[in-house]
């Protein structure tokens, strides 16, 4: 969800963060709708894993736009192999389909798994309608991806692609 942050930090868009849990903490997700209601958000991110239940949970105790983020879930519970790696069995696919797949009357927008600083983008896609100021960033900012494209493009040709990209990565 840091990615989120960043964007809206960026953009100089204050925002609250918390843990809320829909399955470990449900009678705070509850109070944390009408607190985001009473303070006036314009939209709520929500991240969740697994069952990712916690973006449709806060979207039906409030009428506030919500952009669930569907998370990876690492599985921290299987015995330690060689690399001592983790995995999720499902690379996240379980919480993008809970996410998207909400019960007609209570949508919920998913971006895609891990994808918090799209959500942070969509965040301000919708907050620009509000706000004009905010619209002529997002303007740059577009145009601030397209030239970097450009540039990169020219990098690329100068060089030859093996160059370019062992210069990329390393």
């Amino acid at each position: 969800m840091k990615d989120a942050a960043e964007i809206l930090d960026k953009f100089k868009i204050k925002h609250e963060d918390q843990i809320v849990s829909a399955h470990r903490t449900p009678t705070r997700l509850e109070e944390y709708g009408k607190h985001a209601e009473k303070m006036g958000f314009k939209i709520i991110i929500a991240g969740a894993g697994g069952a990712a239940h916690l973006p449709g949970m806060i979207a039906s105790h409030t009428i506030i736009p919500v952009i669930g983020v569907p998370i990876m879930v690492y599985n921290d519970k299987q015995t330690k192999s060689a690399d001592n790696s983790k995995f999720s069995s499902f690379g996240g696919l379980d919480s993008l389909l809970s996410i998207s797949e909400m019960p007609t009357g209570s949508p919920v927008v998913a971006v895609g798994i891990n994808k918090a600083g799209n959500a942070g983008i969509y965040a301000l896609k919708i907050l620009a309608n509000e706000f004009p100021e905010l619209k002529k960033k997002l303007k740059l900012h577009k145009s601030e991806q397209h030239n970097s494209v450009l540039k990169e493009s020219d990098i690329l040709k100068k060089q030859g692609l093996s160059k370019f990209v062992q210069k990329k990565f390393k």
